[in-house]
């Protein structure tokens, strides 16, 4: 098993995948793909943090080899029942059988007056602003908001690939929705907020800003929810609800609160 420097052989592969992350594998903007052999693959994975999604022919040596290369996979999706049940031989008990949630990508399908109005409902106190290097740094250092950020190795990176809004309260970022990772049209949306700032529209506000901002720039906001929490949360934003899909959480790795 390798790294490709050249993952175009292998994406036949993914077809049946639509996820951005997949995308940035594939285009090379971000993440890796590792297939068994790099002209002529049957086995690949796309990995980038801590997902990995699997293609091709299940193979428990692969995924083992895998676990070597990628160790901070902790997300494991499997396209098919063969991969579902190699997984399930590698980790044992380590790996958690759940459902996430896919939405459709339509473009241009915003009520735009419907997200402006959430961006503006917010708490007394409270504003909304874009992501800079004070709140890159801010992200950086605290574990609630680090995925705002954590596949952005520097803030030019950030700046250069990504965007992100956050609320801001008393001069500090209680909550946020930035990119978890970015394709050349497309970003995965990761909203985090304080766990006593929740259940406040904190979300919807900053989420609502993000799309629109995206809207201006010309890039679709994908989401791809972990919980049913966090499909809710897409829904009333305007999202549409494609599919369920199975994914193994393996011991050790953090729980999404929503999208990536």
């Amino acid at each position: 098993m390798q790294g490709l420097e050249d993952p175009g052989p292998a994406a036949a592969l993914f077809r049946k995948y639509r996820d951005t992350m997949v995308k940035s594998c594939l285009e090379t903007t971000m993440g890796k793909v590792f297939a068994d052999d790099p002209s002529f693959p049957q086995t690949a994975a796309a990995c980038l943090g801590e997902f990995c999604f699997l293609a091709g022919k299940a193979d428990r040596k692969f995924l083992e080899e895998l676990r070597d290369k990628h160790p901070q996979a902790g997300i494991l999706v499997p396209n098919g029942e063969g991969w579902s049940e190699v997984i399930e031989q590698t980790y044992g008990s380590q790996a958690e059988r759940i459902i996430r949630y896919a939405f459709l990508k339509e473009e241009h399908v915003w009520d735009l007056d419907y997200l402006e109005n959430l961006a503006q409902s917010l708490p007394k106190g409270c504003y909304l602003k874009q992501m800079d290097e004070a709140i890159y740094q801010y992200a950086e250092s605290h574990e609630w908001a680090r995925d705002w950020v954590s596949q952005f190795p520097s803030y030019e990176e950030f700046a250069e690939k990504s965007l992100g809004i956050a609320v801001i309260k008393d001069g500090t970022p209680v909550s946020g929705a930035a990119a978890y990772c970015a394709s050349r049209k497309e970003i995965e949306i990761q909203i985090d907020t304080l766990p006593e700032f929740q259940r406040k529209g904190l979300a919807l506000a900053c989420g609502a800003k993000l799309i629109l901002e995206c809207e201006k720039r010309g890039l679709y906001p994908s989401w791809d929810a972990h919980n049913p929490a966090s499909a809710a949360l897409a829904q009333k934003l305007g999202y549409h609800m494609e599919k369920e899909y199975p994914a193994y959480v393996v011991s050790g790795s953090c729980e999404k609160n929503n999208g990536g």
